[in-house]
């Protein structure tokens, strides 16, 4: 007598799976989807801090510690990514580089903390002296880079003569004596055939060009033009 073969019905087999795995979580682990959204959560918030921490980094590698403003590092992204657009759009711009005149005997006869006083308060007239999508960095040491949009040649050599003008008018008063340090500027035009290197080597350049000149112009006149700063206790002769 031949043997009935039993059929499984798949339905019924995968209702009874299903329900068979649901016990096992209820069994196994009551509030466990509960805990999981938490530590979803938990880490979510660790990898937001995590990105914001990321962030911070960057921004603090590329600002000058004691200015505020975009460092060398900084300033050549920020020169690199203004070329490329002025490639791509025809768009036009001006480099300026400013080294401070006479900042190591001022180190030397006053200390470093009176250079500082001197370096922010040329960086705040630059600053001021430049629109919001303009950027003013510190290459290091007494050396300052401007980028500035769409300017002709003749504005920017006359904004370069402003800039000069104004931090040859700024006096600082160290061990009452009073103290004047000076810029020297060099510029140069940022076309669609500029490239960020060569632009940089340009403007020193034309830079050392303009210090070598003004050391035989006549000085700035009288005291009576000059903006003094005074300074809030710069330490003595060798401290840093």
């Amino acid at each position: 007598m031949a043997t009935k073969k039993r059929v499984r019905r798949p339905a019924k087999a995968a209702a009874r799976r299903g329900s068979a795995r649901k016990a096992a979580r209820k069994t196994a682990a009551p509030g466990s989807d509960r805990r999981d959204k938490a530590t979803i959560r938990k880490l979510r918030q660790e990898l937001a801090a995590a990105l914001k921490r990321i962030d911070e980094l960057q921004a603090s590698a590329d600002t000058d510690f004691l200015l505020g403003i975009p460092n060398r590092r900084g300033f050549e992204h920020e020169l690199q990514r203004a070329v490329a657009y002025i490639k791509r759009y025809r768009a036009s711009g001006a480099l300026i580089l400013l080294d401070v005149d006479r900042l190591k005997p001022i180190n030397d006869a006053f200390g470093h903390a009176a250079g500082d006083q001197v370096l922010k308060a040329i960086a705040d007239a630059l600053t001021r002296q430049v629109r919001a999508s303009d950027v003013v960095g510190r290459l290091g040491g007494d050396e300052f880079a401007l980028l500035l949009w769409n300017l002709s040649e003749t504005d920017a050599r006359a904004k370069a003569a402003v800039l000069e003008a104004d931090i040859d008018g700024l006096a600082f008063v160290f061990d009452g004596r009073s103290i004047a340090a000076g810029a020297s500027a060099g510029v140069t035009i940022l076309g669609p055939h500029s490239d960020a290197a060569t632009a940089l080597e340009e403007a020193d350049r034309a830079m050392y060009v303009r210090k070598a000149q003004r050391r035989h112009e006549m000085p700035a006149t009288g005291r009576a033009n000059k903006t003094f700063v005074q300074a809030a206790n710069p330490q003595k002769r060798g401290h840093a």
